[in-house]
């Protein structure tokens, strides 16, 4: 078979958890296909594989409807890294993580890395609505618009909001503080020690997936984070090679005939 045509071999694992309607498939669409899309609830789950560097990484993308809760520990099965979303606008959805999804990573890697990541940042954060990371406005148009003089007129209008922006008025339900009390519950459910931990300043995220807001920040660390496991796996698999079955058949049928009278 030509190499090309071969199914790349994934190296490690990346699981997204997290009720439904926190944005987990638009965030995927945004880091893989460079855009924004409406989608509809997943069922079960998806799979996509991600070229990193010279490492291939597997992005499982699971449904958060109650009928597939079921099949959760089995795509965190081995996880290197699980990404647990929720809305920053319901706080429902946060606790809904530690109510039913964490249990979930109990089948993860022992060594599995955490992300907590709220999504939809753009309906709460002026930053978030405005920042594009690929098909809009970039970081660099936004500061040289934001630079340049203003003309005021006689009646000024007031500056338009995150909620005016969206067009709907939403709260901020859940703040970053909340995420972070959260990560260190996840530590302590896996009993894991803080200190030798990775810090909860790095491993919470606020994203929105319609904008591009810290979507590459966030799977771009993460990928960096599983990189001791991508390197481990492969030692593990360079000290213990397949086994050829029939090449111990035979050499077993031999030691037999040796030792007949």
């Amino acid at each position: 078979m030509p190499e090309a045509s071969k199914m790349k071999k994934p190296d490690v694992k990346v699981v997204l958890l997290g009720d439904m309607n926190v944005g987990k498939t638009s965030l995927l669409h945004r880091y893989t296909e460079r855009r924004f899309k409406d989608t509809i609830s997943t069922v079960g789950g998806a799979f996509f594989l991600k070229q990193w560097g010279p490492y291939n990484i597997s992005i499982w993308d699971t449904a958060g409807r109650e009928q597939f809760h079921g099949l959760g520990s089995m795509y965190c099965r081995g996880a290197s890294a699980v990404i647990l979303t929720y809305d920053v606008t319901n706080w429902q959805s946060l606790a809904e993580l530690e109510e039913r999804f964490l249990s979930l990573t109990d089948t993860a890697h022992h060594g599995c890395i955490y992300a907590v990541v709220g999504n939809k940042a753009d309906l709460t954060d002026s930053k978030a609505q405005l920042s594009q990371d690929s098909d809009g406005v970039s970081e660099d148009q936004i500061q040289e618009e934001m630079t340049k003089p203003q003309v005021l007129s006689a009646c000024p209008t007031p500056p338009a909001s995150p909620a005016s922006l969206s067009g709907m008025s939403l709260n901020k339900q859940v703040t970053r503080e909340d995420a972070m009390a959260f990560y260190g519950r996840i530590l302590r459910y896996k009993g894991l020690e803080e200190k030798g931990s990775l810090p909860a300043e790095k491993m919470c995220f606020e994203t929105s997936a319609k904008t591009g807001y810290n979507v590459d920040t966030l799977f771009e660390t993460l990928f960096d984070l599983v990189l001791p496991s991508i390197l481990r796996n492969r030692n593990e698999n360079l000290q213990s090679p397949t086994v050829d079955l029939e090449e111990c058949r035979g050499a077993g049928s031999k030691r037999a005939r040796s030792t007949c009278c």
